[in-house]
């Protein structure tokens, strides 16, 4: 997918350059670097599958989001619906309206396993508060999924990453550098302080700008929206307030992005304080337009939310375990191959700008 121009090329070349380290990666929160290789395997994933199984019928996929009525969410659980009614099967979706009750998604595991549906799809507000409610949905026969955010790896039988925590990490630090030309403070506006796929990336990011060009770039803060619009813009003006000499703005959430750029299209800053993270076309298309934001970047969650379910539906007919190695196909998106650590990546993150931003439409 053409990415419009030179800067975004420079972008796509050294994101391409740590594929080979990504594989190995959890994209979505709960492994970081350091516990990859610590982290035991998922516990019942090595149970023997049969590829070639037929996909059961009377199947009831759960979606779980962090927070329902979130436009991304929303965004990803109608392509988990659509998915997973063109099997024939059976979507329901559940959730809390705020991105930060971790005892309300406690609540809701414990409701849906009472119910015996067949497979959870979740999007995890803290890795291990739902360790005990979905380790006894899967005692119970239950398939676990996890997509965007993800669980400690023992708690599920598959993750669906976004992308590589590797390139959302390091690409937005890129980003972002290009655009101060490599100097000036920069801050951080994250969703919620436990969100295990906003630490992982965050994580990366610290990492990145450990890198001799990034030398007179210095991260001043990092604050926390926690998936509010309201608290995200204000988040946003205090920013603005604490640090007059703040060159950018990095926000790896798609409420915090759109906060901020509610926010600085609307002031003096616009322009001269860069942003960007991870957006939506139709969410950032007017402050691309306005000026406001030069590049962010994302996937397509209508994808991620059906690769949840096709996965969720693979385990409940016994065609996969969550072992690596296994594949299974995804509809029209073709063959999947599960990863280390039971890790099933969506693909690259997307760079969206001027040139390209009509194109996509989520």
């Amino acid at each position: 997918m053409s990415l419009g121009n030179s800067t975004v090329r420079r972008v796509t070349a050294v994101t391409a350059a740590t594929a080979v380290m990504a594989l190995g990666i959890a994209a979505c929160g709960g492994t970081t670097k350091n516990s990859v290789a610590k982290s035991t395997p998922t516990a019942g994933n090595t149970a023997s599958a049969n590829p070639n199984a037929a996909t059961r019928k009377g199947l009831t996929i759960a979606y779980l989001p962090k927070q329902v009525n979130n436009p991304y969410f929303t965004t990803s659980d109608n392509g988990g619906k659509k998915a997973v009614e063109a099997l024939g099967e059976k979507y329901k979706e559940v959730g809390t309206s705020s991105g930060t009750d971790t005892a309300g998604q406690v609540s809701y595991v414990n409701s849906l396993t009472q119910q015996r549906v067949s497979a959870i799809a979740v999007s995890a507000q803290d890795p291990g508060a739902l360790c005990t409610g979905l380790n006894q949905a899967r005692k119970s026969g239950i398939k676990v999924v996890t997509y965007d955010s993800d669980t400690n790896p023992g708690c599920r039988d598959v993750a669906i990453s976004q992308a590589s925590s590797v390139d959302l990490g390091r690409t937005e630090v890129q980003l972002m550098a290009q655009q101060i030309g490599d100097k000036g403070q920069i801050a951080i506006l994250s969703a919620a302080q436990t969100a295990t796929n906003q630490n992982t990336w965050i994580g990366y990011m610290k990492d990145e700008l450990k890198k001799p060009q990034y030398k007179n770039v210095k991260l001043v803060k990092i604050a926390y929206g926690n998936d509010d619009a309201q608290q995200s813009f204000q988040q946003t003006q205090g920013l603005l307030q604490q640090y007059p000499n703040l060159k950018g703005i990095i926000s790896p959430t798609t409420v915090g992005i759109k906060a901020a750029a509610q926010y600085l299209s609307g002031s003096k800053y616009k322009g001269k304080v860069k942003l960007t993270g991870l957006g939506q076309p139709n969410d950032m298309r007017s402050y691309v337009a306005n000026g406001t934001v030069q590049a962010f970047e994302l996937w397509d969650p209508a994808k991620l939310g059906a690769l949840a379910g096709y996965a969720a539906i693979a385990l409940a007919s016994g065609q996969i375990s969550g072992a690596p190695g296994q594949t299974f196909t995804a509809g029209d998106m073709g063959k999947y191959t599960i990863g280390a650590n039971s890790v099933v990546v969506l693909g690259k993150p997307t760079v969206f700008n001027k040139s390209n931003i009509a194109n996509f439409h989520f």
